[in-house]
């Protein structure tokens, strides 16, 4: 009755569509519940709150209607007062939690209940059939590529061979914006931070920061058009990653379907990005396996292309490199940018919090040189900010989806095998629970242990707020993340004196609902605080 209630009320054309979603989700559902015994005594366990259904349809038409889709979870468990709430989409339980005491019940005591993926057809098609480390099944290739990544991409060693890669693009950074101020030109702190994190992955990853034989540079740090167009299509991929569509969840029905423009959109953004990556690939691919070969190994594409295993065969195969490859592009950027423009606004907003981050500066480095990487570890109200803008303002919604591949419990209840499970960034960064005045941005917050003051990282492992994430899934790339967020900032920091753009208007702080990014992009006015000679030329 109620599906036909609400049928009546819908355009001709939704009825069909509904009613051919109704048969085929039945269809569905009496599969699973027929393969999977655990289906059925889903009933005499005791499952997270939730909101009332429909039949069959379980909770996916609230999700249809919504926009953006992570408010329906955010007004469900705000009605229902919980801090983890199951919802039901045609069979597939999805569950979110915004409590740090069951997000650290995952992550630690039941970590391995929860670190398997989604087979979702975006995902297969963007990372090339599941084969890079973020999104490959919990088993052998996934353990795989961990090790590799773990050992030696992320290696003390390899890390520190590319120092001088990162520390040219800290010096571009001063000279693209010691560039924009001779040219009395607004600095969109959006777009160049993007740039500096585009521009240092690429240095890292493929030893160049262009992308085509052609390297056509301005002479003061703006990227050439292709280099453009590859960032534009980078950030495109990411926004492909599952996003609570409908399609994620009746993913094995609507193949091929293109719901929500989801599958196009993953399969133009990835062919494209792959159009700029394996031509590189390739090409030092056959460099290496020719006789002679490559003098030394230089950047993570080299560390990849030369791993052998005990056998002498090489371990990471080309396909696999391509993969990773694209993970690593659209994992390295965005969340460094987010965190710079925030920090800024904040800052801004708040310039005694400015001032302290100054004199920070000042007092450990000076103006008489440029902060370097191993000043790092000292500045610790400045890591303090970073870690504060990742509390009240994160980069995404949720962190990668985790799935359960056997049954296990979280704060009590239970949660069936193959339920998707997702921790809510901003449900833990501002949940007054964890956080004493939540919406206020106070960087002191992080400073104090035990009451002594100590050195501050990034990472949360008590996840009260998200940074990193933490666990089996946990991000790899912690230390040069760290590295890349905390000098893009203290080097603009240190190098200039700063103001809202007159084109910007009041400071606002709003946020987009969608991508939790400034609702306008932060525009500044620079102007050089330290002597002529300390700012770098641009290095192509």
């Amino acid at each position: 009755m109620m599906i036909m209630s609400l049928t009546t009320s819908l355009p001709y054309p939704f009825q069909i569509l509904l009613v051919f979603i109704v048969s085929i989700a039945s269809i569905s559902l009496l599969g699973r519940i027929l393969s999977s015994p655990t289906k059925s005594k889903d009933r005499y366990r005791q499952l997270p709150p939730g909101p009332r259904g429909w039949p069959i349809l379980g909770n996916l038409p609230g999700l249809f209607m919504t926009r953006p889709r992570t408010k329906y979870f955010h007004l469900a468990m705000k009605k229902l007062n919980t801090d983890i709430a199951c919802f039901n989409f045609v069979g597939v339980r999805v569950i979110t939690i915004s409590s740090d005491e069951i997000a650290r019940e995952a992550f630690k005591e039941r970590d391995i209940d929860l670190a398997d993926r989604p087979k979702l057809f975006t995902l297969k098609i963007i990372f090339d059939n599941y084969k890079s480390m973020g999104v490959s099944s919990y088993g052998e290739q996934f353990m795989k590529m961990k090790k590799v990544i773990t050992t030696e991409i992320m290696s003390v060693k390899t890390l520190n061979m590319l120092v001088a890669a990162r520390t040219i693009e800290a010096d571009n950074l001063l000279a693209y914006v010691h560039s924009m101020y001779q040219r009395s030109e607004t600095v969109d702190v959006r777009e160049l931070s993007r740039v500096y994190g585009y521009a240092t992955t690429m240095r890292m990853l493929f030893g160049r920061r262009h992308v085509t034989q052609e390297n056509v540079f301005s002479d003061d740090g703006r990227l050439g058009k292709a280099e453009k167009h590859h960032l534009e299509v980078i950030f495109n991929t990411l926004y492909c990653l599952p996003g609570f569509s409908p399609a994620d969840y009746m993913d094995k029905w609507f193949k091929g379907w293109n719901i929500d423009g989801q599958e196009e959109s993953a399969r133009v953004n990835s062919n494209l990005l792959r159009s700029y990556n394996n031509p590189i690939i390739e090409e030092r691919i056959e460099l290496w396996r020719q006789k002679g070969g490559k003098p030394a190994v230089e950047d993570w594409l080299d560390t990849f292309i030369t791993l052998k295993d005990q056998s002498g065969n090489y371990l990471v195969t080309p396909d696999e490199i391509k993969a990773q490859c694209i993970e690593f592009c659209i994992a390295a950027i965005d969340n460094p940018a987010n965190n710079m423009e925030w920090t800024l606004a904040e800052m801004l907003n708040n310039q005694e919090i400015l001032k302290k981050a100054l004199k920070e500066l000042d007092e450990v480095v000076g103006k008489d040189r440029l902060v370097q990487e191993s000043d790092i570890p000292n500045l610790n109200y400045l890591k303090a900010c970073c870690r504060e803008t990742f509390r009240i303002h994160p980069s995404a919604h949720y962190i990668p989806t985790h799935v359960a591949h056997q049954d296990t419990t979280l704060g009590g209840y239970f949660i069936p095998q193959g339920s998707h499970v997702h921790i809510c960034r901003p449900g833990l960064g501002r949940n007054p629970k964890i956080w004493k005045d939540p919406l206020v941005y106070k960087p002191e917050r992080h400073l104090q242990g035990d009451g002594i003051t100590k050195e501050v990282t990034l990472v949360e492992t008590e996840m009260r707020f998200v940074s990193f994430s933490t666990g089996r899934r946990g991000c790899v790339g912690v230390k040069v993340g760290t590295t890349m967020m905390v000098m893009m900032l203290a080097r603009f920091l240190q190098g200039f004196n700063l103001k809202l753009h007159q084109d910007f208007g009041p400071l606002s702080l709003e946020e987009d609902d969608a991508l939790l990014l400034m609702a306008k992009p932060l525009l500044l006015s620079v102007e050089p605080r330290l002597a002529p000679n300390l700012y770098p030329k641009f290095h192509p």
